[in-house]
């Protein structure tokens, strides 16, 4: 029997020699330089750009960037084709590419006034190559609320004792956002006495489970969970848009758009009110997460568990080593090449993050030299999270992967309890307590995903730098173009939760899974791509090696990925072949086809524009930054 904790080993020595070796090469090949004035000095206006403590923004960052992909990724693909090829990925790709992509996003953009990725290529490709990885950007974004709200509404109906737990630490991040910025209270005792709080809303949780409608079928809630609906006399929720849909029960369709409003107002509120605080404190349920499962692995693996027949962590029998290129029976025609490399997304490689580096983290980067832990440090944490979620799922194990998302999720609690009985704590706990992580990175990724939805539409409209809009006008009349509208604070999150939103209730969003990753995926290769022109407009001595290789491989491995979701999956399989059943996943196949096809086509048409600025850059070079171009 193989022991779980060599999936943690073979991470912890590839991370570490990046961090250690390869990250100090990279910030020197960066001429990172604490002299130098941040964004967020410059433009420092209490909204955006807000000078912040590196402890404080690490939270942010890490919280933001490690939502419930580097979860679902993961144990999907390790119970598809194997847990050995879903390790190989996460451990090698991680500090070669991934951790690269963060940290030289977020330097970049420190460098470009804390503007965004699309707003860097357009320096020097010219506005149109700006706006097509804007609006590359911004659709990926859309996926991204899509799947997070959707994942969000899963745990809340598998875990009800997470609902109570996770108003409780809402609530507690906006009263800590008082305390720190309007009453000035001291950081340390505050912390403190929050953080406990926080924990304290666990065991509330576990006491108080929530839930809005009833269970159906022969799913059940813990004893004692409140229904709202039973409460209300509002019935069983059948009449609740897609709670027909397989697998959409009623208690998950409602929740979706509750999800999708509270992501909404987050993002319009400063971000000293909601944001920072409750990403800080929320980052002590995510390092007691990823960092206890991993002392408790090594624990459990020295004195043994009382939780497993085997009496320690091992990997359950269930989970094959290798599953063979199309992957285990039962989870369709599923190709190793290309399929593992963007169903494993965030964990290794996630192009989100350079929208998450270049939107709001280089807005509140205090010094330059920061960038090092915040961006290849952030990233290699979101890696240890990706193996401690493939860890739960070898104690777990997972009799069905062609499951999908909702499958997969509970595994991950079920696992991570058993894991922390190596600790003493009881499985009731640890369990609820995994659940809470787990929906603590998802909320914090789908508001500051709608936030930088707004960036991306400011940039597209035409902002200039540290200036904000409101959508309303002084007066409270909307405002008539529909480029303000796009761009207001309070409109913006409203036209990217409507298609979203249809895309979820469409009852084929297990499919959205795959389109999230391929798209996320090919955004990364884009990220690479601006700063491999960023550097060789900078100067010809700078090699291009380190971002030009991850983008190459990034690039090929998505287009071919979509390729297959767009032709095979949507085009032959449901559309053809009838898999699509009903006018809604007729034509959420059909979208899904469609956009697939248009983010291939921006991607080519942007490495075109890229390819051709570094060649004529490195072929005329004469010394300063070459000029914007004026197509």
């Amino acid at each position: 029997m193989t022991q779980v904790i060599w999936i943690v080993l073979a991470v912890l020595v590839t991370f570490s020699v990046g961090y250690l070796g390869y990250s100090k090469y990279l910030a020197r090949f960066l001429e990172l330089d604490d002299d130098n004035e941040t964004p967020a000095h410059k433009y420092e206006d209490g909204q955006e750009y807000v000078p912040s403590k590196k402890p404080v923004l690490l939270g942010h960052h890490y919280s933001s960037i490690a939502g419930g992909a580097p979860i679902v990724g993961p144990i999907t693909a390790g119970a598809v084709w194997g847990w050995v090829p879903a390790l190989l990925w996460i451990a090698i790709g991680n500090p070669l590419m991934g951790s690269v992509h963060d940290f030289v996003s977020l330097s970049g953009s420190l460098r470009h006034e804390g503007k965004s990725i699309g707003y860097i290529i357009g320096e020097y490709i010219g506005e149109g190559g700006k706006n097509m990885l804007l609006w590359f950007a911004f659709l990926t974004i859309i996926l991204v609320v899509a799947v997070f709200a959707l994942v969000v509404a899963i745990v809340f109906d598998a875990f009800p004792q997470v609902t109570t737990a996770s108003f409780v630490y809402i609530a507690l991040a906006f009263l800590l956002g008082v305390y720190l910025y309007q009453l000035n209270g001291p950081f340390l005792p505050g912390t403190v006495v929050f953080v406990t709080l926080v924990f304290a809303g666990v065991y509330a949780g576990i006491q108080y489970p929530f839930a809005l409608f009833p269970a159906v079928g022969d799913a059940s809630y813990p004893a004692g969970t409140l229904v709202l609906a039973d409460v209300l006399n509002l019935g069983t929720g059948q009449w609740i848009p897609g709670s027909s849909a397989t697998a959409m029960n009623p208690n998950r369709a409602a929740w979706v758009p509750i999800i999708m409003v509270y992501a909404g107002i987050a993002s319009a509120l400063p971000v000293w009110v909601l944001l920072q605080p409750r990403d800080y404190l929320s980052s002590f349920l995510l390092y007691a997460g990823v960092g206890g499962a991993l002392v408790a692995v090594i624990v459990g693996t020295i004195f043994g568990t009382a939780a497993t027949d085997s009496g320690s962590l091992v990997i359950a029998d269930s989970m094959g080593a290798f599953n063979g290129f199309w992957g285990v029976e039962g989870a369709g025609l599923a190709p190793l090449f290309p399929l593992l490399f963007i169903t494993i997304a965030c964990g290794t490689i996630s192009g989100f993050h350079s929208l998450v580096s270049s939107g709001t983290t280089a807005k509140q980067l205090n010094k330059e030299t920061d960038a090092r832990l915040i961006g290849y440090g952030g990233m290699l944490g979101e890696g240890l999270l990706a193996a401690v979620a493939l860890s739960t799922l070898a104690v777990a194990g997972f009799a069905d992967p062609a499951g999908g998302i909702g499958a997969a999720l509970p595994n991950f609690a079920t696992g991570g309890g058993i894991i922390f009985t190596s600790l003493g704590i009881p499985q009731t706990f640890g369990a609820p307590f995994m659940a809470l992580v787990l929906v603590s990175f998802l909320l914090t990724s789908t508001d500051t995903a709608v936030r930088l939805g707004r960036y991306m539409m400011e940039e597209i409209v035409g902002l200039r730098a540290g200036e904000t809009a409101s959508g309303f006008e002084v007066g409270g009349g909307l405002r008539s173009t529909l480029g303000e509208i796009g761009r207001g604070r309070y409109t913006n999150p409203v036209v990217q939760a409507i298609p979203a939103y249809l895309m979820v209730i469409s009852g084929e969003w297990l499919t959205l899974w795959a389109l999230f990753g391929g798209a996320n995926q090919l955004l990364a290769a884009l990220a690479l791509l601006t700063a491999t022109v960023w550097l060789a407009n900078w100067d010809d001595s700078k090699q291009l090696y380190s971002t030009g290789v991850p983008m190459a491989i990034m690039t090929t491995i998505t287009i071919l990925g979509l390729s297959w979701l767009a032709f095979y999956s949507n085009l032959y399989q449901n559309l053809i072949q009838g898999g699509a059943e009903g006018t809604a996943a007729i034509a959420s196949s059909t979208v899904q086809m469609v956009l697939a096809l248009v983010l291939i086509g921006l991607a080519l048409a942007l490495v075109k524009k890229g390819y051709d600025n570094i060649s004529t850059v490195r072929e005329n070079y004469g010394g300063g930054v070459a000029e914007p171009s004026d197509d």
